[in-house]
């Protein structure tokens, strides 16, 4: 009879330190969700893999939840392609760039996700400021530099020595140039860091003008490129 007491009363503790640890491993994790590298997207389904916690984000694009150490988080929203991201231990922020399917339907489904905070621009106009090409659709690893790569890809878009200058965006008065922003990985380079950036490494080329690049303020008045790397994604 003390023997059979003696296992209960391990069972439990055991069962009570598994508890204890379980708790001890989940953490708070928060983020914010955007599409085109700055534009916040509102209402997008947050799932955490572990603990089977849903949200959404706001209307800012942020969310917060629960998970374990080492976890996995969905994001889900109509007219985006959808992205599983691994949360390592360290991991406490996560910033997630969600890219536009192609198609007019899609494009419908997306402006409800779109936060639009700029006057009286919409959010079918916002999106369709922005041009956009990737490795599936390009193939990058004949091109020998990323000016190569960007000049007659795009639209209104031209390569002057190591400027690209985007039709359309007016060079906001007092600017010293009308050259786009350039933006890699969610950092602002200058032309030499720019211009360093193999066409091997490169995932996809996102050019903002007109509404779209408003996000960046004045530094965005003559539109702006953003490059996403193998590495940096």
């Amino acid at each position: 009879m003390k023997t059979q007491i003696r296992i209960i009363t391990c069972l439990m503790s055991a069962l009570w330190m598994i508890s204890v640890f379980s708790f001890a491993q989940e953490k708070t994790l928060v983020g914010k969700v955007t599409t085109f590298d700055s534009i916040p997207l509102i209402g997008v389904k947050v799932s955490v893999k572990s603990t089977g916690q849903v949200t959404c984000t706001d209307t800012l694009g942020r969310f917060l939840v629960l998970c374990n150490e080492e976890d996995k988080v969905n994001f889900e929203a109509g007219g985006f392609w959808g992205k599983k991201v691994k949360v390592g231990k360290s991991t406490r922020l996560l910033l997630v760039n969600l890219k536009l399917k192609n198609g007019d339907k899609n494009l419908e489904q997306a402006e409800k996700f779109v936060n639009v905070g700029y006057g009286k621009t919409s959010a079918r106009e916002l999106l369709y400021a922005v041009s956009s090409i990737d490795k599936n659709k390009v193939d990058f690893s004949i091109y020998t530099n990323i000016y190569d790569l960007i000049q007659g890809q795009f639209a209104g878009v031209r390569v002057e020595g190591n400027k690209i200058v985007v039709r359309g965006n007016k060079t906001f008065q007092g600017a010293e140039s009308d050259a786009a922003l350039l933006v890699v990985d969610g950092v602002i380079v200058n032309e030499a860091d720019f211009a360093g950036i193999s066409p091997n490494d490169v995932e996809s080329v996102d050019v903002l003008k007109d509404a779209s690049s408003s996000v960046y303020g004045s530094r965005g008045a003559n539109g702006v490129v953003l490059v996403e790397t193998k590495k940096g994604r």
